[in-house]
This record gives structure tokens, sequence and C-alpha cells, in this order.
């Protein structure tokens, strides 16, 4: 009997192992081996200019206008107003998807730059614009939306294959995260109703915050066993439908520049691996994943009124959109 008892233990055991190395091969092994490019004083150049401009969007976004939800609707409005103010300015015609929240009208913002050659494929690239109650939201997501803004502007000038339109979503933040009057929901349900062909889905959610400090980074076990223990990279995070997509990103994003990535393709339901804006495309079957620098699990000022601009690593941010505007100019088809 303690023969067989002991049998049965290793082959629990074998089992285990098993499961283990696979589910460590799908799930974490995502980071593709590619050639890191050399960033050269032309490219530095260009990152310190971007740094400027997209501190620039923060304040205006967390230091002037601060709060922005339902609750605080004149600085949802002036949030708005000043994204399409940013689009028109650089030659796009902005369109408005409105939806009625607690008896406010609100608006995603929308502009394309149609492909040239696969235009019927969108690659859509969204952030939200409003903060949670009784933050400024500097960091979460004035950052996501001044790469959004920052975005666009370079993508002027490019010629792509495939289609991208740029959101800014509404009323991602609490007690509308996680229901069907997010912003993203109302887009991603049209989307599905109009049949859009969106092959690819980026949210661009809280990505300003970074560290060198040992135990800077922290995660949802068991992912500590696996990533870096510094909060010195950017993560590019999808459930295991969009693990193809997550692959190509990240293959983008190392082609584009050396700044530190790790990536995950995971089960949906491990926690913060869902929390944006990405998670409304996947109840419509979209491949879709998030841009992030993992928010609670690093950034000591999340979520709390202490979520202000000179929280944000201007440096380190510039360097990491640079590498996020590369990854999706390659993804869309930039020739």
């Amino acid at each position: 009997m303690d023969a067989v008892m002991a049998l049965g233990g290793l082959a629990v055991l074998v089992a285990v192992a098993i499961l283990s190395a696979i589910g460590y091969r799908v799930m974490i092994d995502v980071k593709p081996d590619v050639t890191r490019p050399v960033v050269n004083p032309a490219a530095r150049a260009e990152i310190e200019a971007l740094r400027a401009r997209l501190m620039r969007h923060v304040m205006v976004l967390a230091g002037e206008i601060g709060e922005r939800n339902v609750f605080r609707p004149e600085g949802l409005k002036a949030a708005a107003e000043y994204i399409r103010a940013v689009w028109t300015a650089q030659g796009y015609s902005v369109a408005e998807e409105v939806s009625q929240v607690a008896g406010q009208r609100c608006v995603n913002l929308i502009i394309e730059h149609p492909g040239s050659r696969r235009p019927g494929e969108i690659v859509l690239v969204g952030a939200h614009y409003d903060s949670l109650i009784g933050t400024s939201g500097a960091n979460d997501n004035a950052t996501g939306v001044a790469v959004l803004l920052e975005m666009s502007a370079i993508l002027k000038q490019a010629s792509l294959a495939r289609t991208l339109r740029l959101v800014a979503f509404v009323n991602e933040e609490p007690p509308w995260f996680h229901t069907e009057r997010m912003g993203s929901r109302t887009h991603a349900r049209n989307a599905r109703r109009r049949g859009d062909p969106i092959v690819a889905m980026v949210a661009l959610e809280t990505l300003g915050y970074y560290s060198g400090t040992p135990g800077s980074q922290r995660y949802p076990f068991p992912f500590g066993v696996f990533y870096p223990d510094r909060a010195s990279f950017v993560a590019v995070v999808g459930n295991l439908k969009s693990r193809a997509l997550v692959i190509e990103v990240l293959r983008h994003f190392m082609a584009a520049t050396d700044f530190a990535v790790e990536g995950a393709a995971t089960f949906s339901w491990i926690p913060g691996v869902d929390w944006s804006d990405h998670w409304s495309f996947w109840q419509e079957g979209y491949p879709a994943l998030m841009l992030t620098d993992t928010a609670p699990y690093r950034y000591p000022a999340y979520h709390t009124p202490q979520d202000l601009p000179d929280k944000v690593n201007g440096p380190e941010f510039a360097r990491a959109a640079y590498g996020i505007v590369g990854a999706v100019l390659r993804l869309a088809g930039s020739s």
C-alpha cells in the first residue's frame, strides 16, 4: 500500500510539473527573440522632444482640468474638448459616440487614419480620459491619453497598410468599470453590430511610473517568480485568446526601442489582467490587450488624490511612449 501511495504521489508531482511547464510556455514565455535597436543621438533628441509634449498633455488634463467624470461633468467636458481641439488642430475630423450616463451626456471621441493596402483591417488604439472620483488622474490615465494624442500627430505623416482607429473612451473608472456603461463597451458593441473588422485592439492604461529600486514591482501570485522585481519596464498584457497579438506587439515594441518590456497572455480572471478598456473588446470576441506600467502593482499613488503630474516619470514615460508608437505603427503596417 505504501508503494502504491508513493507512486500515486509521484504521478501527481509529475502531472503538476508538466502542467506548470505548459503554463509557463503558453502564458509567460511569450517574448520573441528580437535584436534590439541602438538608440542614436537623433532618436534621443526625438524622445526628449516627445517628453515635453507628453507632459504638457498630462499637465493640462490632470493639472489644469483635474478631476473628470460624470460627477464632475465640467471636468469631463473640458477634457473631451481638449482632446477634440488637439485632434482638430492636427487635421483630423473628429467623430462622436454619444451615451447618457447618470444624467450626463458622455462622448467617445474617434479619429481614423485610412489604410492604403488593407483598409478593411482595423487596428484600434484607445485610452480612457475620465478619472476616478476624487482624483486628478495624472498617471491613470492622462498618460494614456497623452500617448494617444502624440501617436495621432506622428502617424499623420505615415503610410499605413491597415486602417488605424484612435478612440478616447469615457467612463472606464468605477462605478462604471466592467459595466455596460463604459464608453469602450459602447464602442465595442457598436463595432460588433456594424461588423467592424477589428484585427487588434490596444488599450493604453497608466503608463507613466517607473523605478529601478529593487522590490518596487509586485505581481499577483505566482508571477513574481518569473518577472523582474524592479518597476522599470512596460507590460503587454492579454488573455489566452489574444496570445498571438501579445507576441506580435512585443516583437514590434522590441524592434522599435531598447526600453524594457515584459509580456503575459494568461487567464482573464487573474487580478489586473482585464483592468482596462480591452476587457470590453474581449466581450465581443475581438483580440485585445493592454499596455501598462502595471498600475497598482507598482504605483503608490494609484487611485488616490496624490495621482498628480509630478508623480509621472517623464523621461522613462517618453521612452516607453516612443516604443509604443513605433509598435503600433508597425502593427498597422507602416511603410
